[in-house]
């Protein structure tokens, strides 16, 4: 090999060494799209900024398609960290051992889901569970979310001793809670369920229109969100990051990084806070 050739073999082992390098020392997380993708790519634009400087490392989110997506990134390696919901977080920690919820919003402890209906169905706001739905047709948000699938249908299954394909007419799944407001309030489907926490950030936002829809039965409460973080964390970026992670988290405190969640602030979180969401998809063999 002449001194040119060697050179030159030897400038490319040193950039694909370089770039290698590069990616590890990457720190990568997704999150769940329960909302809007503009929404979350400033959202987590946002966090992955705030998350470099806390950790000192270079930080990329990488958006998804779909629940499942975000899981099997999780799973695969592809991101160390995720915003996982209840289910999609006790999936992905039962898929990759050692993995541990770090943090949830503080709203995340007493989540609920909303029951809503097109106001032409002519059903209102009740405490107790909403027995008129039954064969009207009914849209959950994501197959695999905690809010828009897990609890509701629990619910439902718990009042009519059925599932949900024999109670309604016809059943649905919108693919994120912003859709599912939309498709009720268009008259798409009758009924739906929704986080509530969306379901005020539309209103919120104009978004809902009154006239054509309404809440009309809360679930109690029940453990929702939560940050996710691979177990090899560690061996990868070094002793104590994953607590580096733990602590960002917790004392993020920009307002404005908050209210996009939206959430008052972040606190610790365990895996046991989830038992009973895992029980639960379970009992409705979500989870086998």
């Amino acid at each position: 090999m002449t001194r040119h050739k060697l050179c030159t073999h030897l400038l490319v082992i040193s950039f694909c060494l370089l770039a290698f390098a590069a990616n590890a020392t990457t720190f990568t997380f997704t999150a769940i799209p329960d909302e809007d993708e503009s929404r979350l790519v400033a959202r987590f634009g946002a966090v992955a900024d705030y998350l470099s400087e806390e950790l000192g490392v270079e930080v990329n989110y990488i958006p998804v398609k779909s629940y499942a997506a975000a899981v099997t990134a999780f799973r695969n390696g592809q991101v160390q960290l995720a915003w996982f919901g209840g289910l999609s977080g006790v999936q992905a920690r039962l898929q990759v051992p050692g993995s541990v919820a770090l943090a949830q919003g503080y709203e995340d402890q007493f989540f609920k889901t909303y029951l809503i209906a097109n106001t032409r169905t002519g059903l209102t706001r009740s405490k107790k569970f909403p027995a008129a739905i039954k064969g009207k047709t009914f849209t959950f948000g994501s197959k695999g979310s905690t809010s828009g699938r897990l609890m509701p249908e629990y619910y439902i299954r718990e009042f009519f001793e059925q599932p949900p394909q024999r109670v309604f007419s016809r059943v649905g799944f919108s693919g994120d809670h912003s859709m599912t407001i939309a498709q009720v309030q268009a008259g798409a489907f009758d009924v739906g369920a929704v986080n509530y926490l969306v379901w005020e950030s539309e209103l919120a936002a104009g978004k809902v229109d009154l006239q054509k829809v309404r809440v009309i039965w809360e679930t109690p409460d029940y453990p929702d969100y939560q940050w996710t973080l691979r177990g090899d964390a560690d061996k990868q970026f070094g002793a104590g990051f994953a607590n580096k992670v733990k602590r960002a988290l917790v004392e993020m405190n920009d307002p404005e990084l908050l209210a996009s969640f939206p959430r008052k602030s972040f606190v610790p979180a365990d895996n046991s806070d989830y038992t009973a969401i895992e029980e639960t998809a379970r009992a409705i063999q979500l989870i086998r």
